[in-house]
């Protein structure tokens, strides 16, 4: 990237937040802190009313507004690519917003832009697994809404369908972020009927309401320190598993062998023999059970007792 095009990127960097950190652009775009102070420098040089605070960062001085930044081709594309996984991953209201602001992006683009767009448009998909049409029950629009209370800090009424109680629940929570994982969107929040934290998975929202309450966030666990919390590894370190595969199974494993974190593989003349460095034991024998008698374990011994252990609940589960 020349100079030029950096020093516009970081004025609209600026513009993008009420305060920028140095060390964020620095991060961003690969530079020292030197760098950016001698950027900000220019830009301020060039007239643009920056300020600064010590300790703090950057800010733009209200009432300046850079005039509309034109997207080039790839940044253009990447949109698209994010409208084709908004569309499969997010809900209707998400969905909808994504395609309008879509609708604005091709609008100011070049004559041989909009053909380039035009062009990857139907060459682009984004695949889900096929799920139980649910929509009767569940509207799965609330994201919008959802995502309002969280930075608004207003309290959201909702009836929530549990599936460990098969009822529906009206609750009144305090959000404090949302978050994507296993294809679905859970909301975080303080649960004022269970007096906690809890977990709602978003597509579970028979209907919500955004309420005039306020709550203050301050007296409540961030985000990340609610996933630090409850996602945190079992085990501080990772196990070094030492496992045998037949080659009819290892020819099978393809990606799998890379989500449980295969470190060394090696091809005897009847198996292939591999080394992952793993954090949950009991996860990981449940894989290894998946795959029968093609897999063998090595070590630790730890992860043969929990395997046997499985074999043994398996045996007199159906043997009753």
């Amino acid at each position: 990237m020349n100079r030029i095009d950096r020093l516009t990127a970081i004025l609209v960097q600026l513009q993008g937040k009420k305060i920028v950190k140095a060390q964020e652009i620095a991060d961003r775009y690969n530079l020292s802190l030197r760098t950016v102070y001698r950027d900000v420098k220019a830009l301020m040089e060039a007239g643009v009313p920056i300020g600064s605070e010590a300790g703090t960062g950057y800010y733009i001085v209200d009432g300046y507004h850079l005039p509309p930044v034109m997207f080039n081709r790839t940044e253009a594309a990447a949109l698209l690519t994010g409208e084709k996984l908004m569309e499969k991953h997010s809900d209707r209201s998400n969905h909808q917003q994504f395609s309008n602001a879509m609708q604005k992006i091709r609008a100011v683009l070049r004559g041989s832009d909009k053909d380039f767009l035009e062009s990857l448009d139907d060459n682009i998909a984004v695949l889900r697994s096929p799920r139980v049409s649910t929509e009767d029950q569940f509207p799965n629009r609330f994201l919008s809404d959802i995502q309002d209370g969280v930075a608004r800090q207003r309290v959201l009424s909702m009836e929530y369908y549990s599936y460990h109680s098969d009822s529906v629940s009206r609750r009144e929570i305090e959000p404090i972020g949302i978050f994507h994982m296993h294809s679905s969107w859970h909301l975080i929040g303080y649960c004022r009927l269970r007096n906690d934290y809890r977990d709602f998975r978003a597509d579970r929202i028979k209907n919500l309401h955004l309420t005039d309450q306020q709550f203050d966030k301050s007296k409540r666990m961030s985000l990340q320190q609610y996933i630090t919390r409850e996602f945190k590894a079992e085990h501080e370190q990772p196990v070094l598993i030492k496992a045998r595969f037949s080659y009819d199974v290892a020819r099978y494993l393809r990606e799998q062998k890379y989500y449980f974190g295969v470190v060394h593989e090696k091809n005897e003349e009847q198996y292939v023999e591999m080394h992952f460095m793993y954090q949950q034991l009991e996860y990981f024998a449940r894989w290894l059970l998946m795959l029968g008698n093609g897999a063998t374990v090595l070590e630790p011994e730890s992860l043969k007792d929990i395997t046997r252990k499985q074999i043994k609940l398996l045996s007199e589960h159906y043997s009753c």
